[in-house]
C-alpha cells in the first residue's frame, strides 16, 4: 500500500483574496437593514413570462414516448438488476470495502498526490447515512416494514425476471433501486434478503431468512 505525497494543494489565490477582502469590510456594510431588500422602486407591472415548470411539462408532453426510440423499458440494460440467490440461514459477517485507485491523482502542477494503486478504506473518512436493504421482488413487503426513512431498498433478480423498479416504486410509494453488478461485487453479496450497514470502519452484512409466498430458486 503506497502512501500519499506529503504536499497538499493550497487554496487558490482568488479564494484567499476574497477571504481577505471580506474580513476588511466594515460591519456597517456586512449588516444591512432587511427593509432595503424589500423596497419597491418605480412602477411595477404583472409578470407576463410563462411559468418555467409549465413550459418544461409542456415540452415533455410534446415529445414522442421514449419506448419509440429506446424500446420497451423492460429491455433497457440499465433496468437489469444483479442476480442473487436466496438466503438459507441467518448469518452476519463483516466486509472492509477497500478501494484501489485505477489512476494517479495529480496536483495542478503535475506532481502525484495519490499514486495509481494506492489502496484505502473509504469508511475511515465517511459515515454512511443509510442502510442498504437488498431483496428480491417477493420480499418487497418485508423490506418496507424494515426500512427506515433514510434507508435504500435495492432490488435483486432471481430465477425469474424482476419487475420494473420504476413501476414498483410508484406502486409502493417509495423509491426502489436496482442492485448494480458493481455494487454486488464490491460488497461481496451472494444472497438476499440482506441488510448492509456501517459498523465503524467496516460494513455489516446481515443476511436474513424471510418467509414469502414466492422465493427465487
Amino acid at each position: 500500500m503506497s502512501g500519499p505525497a506529503n504536499t497538499r494543494p493550497s487554496l487558490p489565490a482568488w479564494i484567499e483574496a476574497a477571504g481577505i477582502a471580506a474580513m476588511q469590510l466594515s460591519p456597517a456594510v456586512l449588516v444591512q437593514p432587511a427593509e432595503a431588500a424589500t423596497s419597491t422602486i418605480g412602477r411595477t407591472g404583472p409578470i407576463t413570462e410563462p411559468d418555467a415548470l409549465t413550459e418544461i411539462e409542456g415540452k415533455v408532453a410534446s415529445q414522442p414516448p421514449m419506448a419509440s426510440k429506446f424500446g420497451a423499458r423492460a429491455d433497457w440494460t440499465a433496468m437489469h438488476s444483479a442476480a442473487l440467490g436466496a438466503t438459507r440461514r441467518d448469518a452476519v459477517r463483516n466486509v472492509v470495502p477497500f478501494y484501489t485507485l485505477p489512476d494517479d491523482i495529480r496536483l495542478p502542477d503535475g506532481r502525484v498526490l495519490y499514486p495509481k494503486g494506492f489502496t484505502f478504506n473509504p469508511l475511515t473518512y465517511v459515515r454512511l447515512p443509510q442502510r442498504l436493504i437488498v431483496v428480491h421482488a417477493g420480499e418487497i413487503g418485508w423490506a418496507l416494514g424494515q426500512a427506515r426513512p433514510t434507508d435504500w431498498i435495492l432490488l435483486a433478480s432471481g430465477s425469474a425476471p424482476s419487475p420494473d423498479p420504476i413501476a414498483l416504486s410508484q406502486k409502493v410509494g417509495r423509491p426502489i433501486f436496482i442492485l448494480e453488478e458493481a455494487v454486488r461485487q464490491r460488497l461481496g453479496l451472494t444472497v438476499a434478503p440482506v441488510i448492509v450497514s456501517q459498523a465503524g470502519t467496516k460494513l455489516l452484512i446481515d443476511e436474513r431468512v424471510v418467509q414469502t409466498t414466492s422465493r427465487p430458486r
